[in-house]
């Protein structure tokens, strides 16, 4: 009996040395990979994103080109300084008494100091130039909000490339499976003497060629992987997965797709910068056309000089003077003044005639992505229930070997056209996606719609969450039970 109880004591430690030992690997390859959501995808490639750095300095170069154009409102100060020496002084000749003589004007040393204020009382120019900043500053908001919605449309079909890779290497892992576990059937029979060597042949051919599309798959997860850690301005040596599959966003693509799908090109971002471009050049022709208007500024100096034939500057005597006055400045004549004009007239047609082009070609490029998401929401009904055909098919094909009817390529064929149906199933998904990102960035949305994927699939997560756990429970007590009682031992 003690020695039972012993027996029994060591196995129960082993047992959770062995749990605490499993789950400690586990927790480490949880750390290893980073799983990613689109959300989480998009927030880090935001603030970590070259593109979206430099934007941001664009902005703020055009806010001090902004307050530089203002400046110009205000009173330019400014001291002054000279020092002149006198190589040879001025002659002059006077006449006395109907005698000439000669007299040397002016001192060897002059000094000169003061204080230089001026300031625009009219300048029609300046006026417009600092409207003109304004526009200039909205535009490059409108250009970083570009370089935002690009973006985001880039790492938006880049994690679902990644989900799409993710789940086609799942797919070609569970068809390479299933063709070993044929393989070992095939040569099960083989060696009862049941099914010919050709069957056995065609089974070991149908595992190898299934290798090769494996090892492509998985390059194609590690290379997708890499372009969107690039977008996201991740350090490569960090291991990312994207989370979830491409299945979980079917019913949300079902939902989008009966919803009214109306263009409206409003917040397209070229045609706003197309807008802005049109404001900025009107404004820019407003102040050409101040090149024929009068200007008026105002000046003040206060000035102390000094005129000396020495360097004794202690005996120095300084004698102060002030000015006050007005300049007033008007164009008479200026050729070029003309031709600026016209020039920037011109510009405002050619840019109306580019506008006109854009958002005829941003209609089309709307109405295209729309046409393909319906048509890839046909597509995923249709691949759907080829799925299930192709999986009866298999299951009939497997019937059909396991009793003598069917021969090895109806096998092969039935798993080929299941394997073709998944693919082409998360193919029609991923297109539906990809096609929505692009008609998101053409209709110029920012907003991120994945939260809805989760409110719709929430409770499927939990049930399956839930299921997984019992399994893990279940499985977890019948090893319990085996290393405490062995079969042996209970025998």
């Amino acid at each position: 009996m003690n020695k039972m109880k012993c027996f029994l004591s060591k196995k129960m430690l082993l047992a959770v040395v062995v749990l605490l030992s499993v789950g400690y690997v586990q927790a480490q390859e949880a750390k290893d990979i980073v799983l990613l959501t689109l959300d989480k995808a998009l927030e880090i490639a935001l603030s970590e994103n070259p593109t979206m750095k430099v934007a941001g300095q664009e902005i703020q170069l055009k806010k001090e080109a902004k307050k530089e154009a203002y400046g110009g409102l205000f009173p330019e100060v400014s001291l002054t300084g000279s020092y002149s020496r006198t190589l040879k002084k001025q002659t002059m000749v006077m006449d006395f008494g109907g005698e000439s003589q000669t007299i040397q004007v002016g001192s060897d040393n002059s000094y000169n100091g003061g204080l230089n204020v001026s300031l625009p009382v009219f300048a029609p120019t300046l006026y417009k130039s600092i409207n003109l900043t304004k526009t200039d500053v909205e535009l490059a908001v409108e250009k970083a909000r570009s370089s935002k919605l690009d973006l985001v449309n880039q790492v938006t079909k880049a994690y679902y490339q990644l989900l799409l890779a993710q789940d086609s290497y799942k797919v070609l892992l569970q068809s390479y499976a299933q063709a070993e576990a044929n393989y070992e059937v095939v040569k099960a029979k083989y060696e009862q003497g049941t099914v010919s060597e050709y069957d056995k042949i065609r089974a070991d051919v149908q595992v190898r060629s299934l290798k090769p599309s494996v090892v492509s798959a998985g390059n194609g997860v590690n290379l997708a992987r890499l372009q969107l850690q690039v977008l996201m301005g991740m350090d490569t040596e960090v291991e990312i997965a994207a989370d979830g599959n491409l299945k979980d966003y079917e019913m949300v693509m079902f939902r989008r797709q009966m919803e009214s799908n109306q263009l409206n090109l409003n917040n397209n971002s070229d045609l706003k910068q197309l807008d802005l471009n049109a404001d900025l050049l009107k404004k820019t022709l407003a102040v050409q056309r101040t090149n024929f208007m009068p200007t008026l500024a105002a000046s003040f100096n206060y000035s102390y000089t000094s005129l000396n034939n020495d360097f004794k500057m202690s005996h120095y005597k300084w004698f102060p003077y002030s000015t006050v006055g007005l300049s007033l400045s008007i164009p008479l004549f200026k050729a070029s003044n003309f031709t600026k004009v016209k020039q920037t007239k011109i510009q405002m047609q050619q840019l109306a005639e580019n506008r006109t082009n854009v958002y005829r070609q941003l209609t089309m490029q709307a109405t295209s992505y729309l046409d393909n998401m319906a048509a890839s929401t046909e597509q995923v009904v249709s691949n759907k229930e080829g799925i299930v055909q192709a999986e009866k098919g298999r299951l009939i094909a497997q019937k059909r070997y396991e009793v003598g009817k069917g021969t090895i390529l109806e096998l092969n064929d039935s798993e080929v056209a299941l394997t073709q149906a998944q693919l082409t199933y998360n193919q029609s998904i991923y297109d539906y996606l990809v096609a929505k990102a692009d008609l998101d960035q053409v209709l110029g949305r920012e907003e991120v719609t994945e939260g809805e994927f989760y409110q719709f699939n929430l409770s499927s997560c939990i049930r399956q969450q839930n299921s997984l756990t019992a399994q893990f429970v279940s499985f977890s007590l019948s090893n319990l039970a085996n290393i405490f009682y062995p079969p042996q031992f209970l025998q």
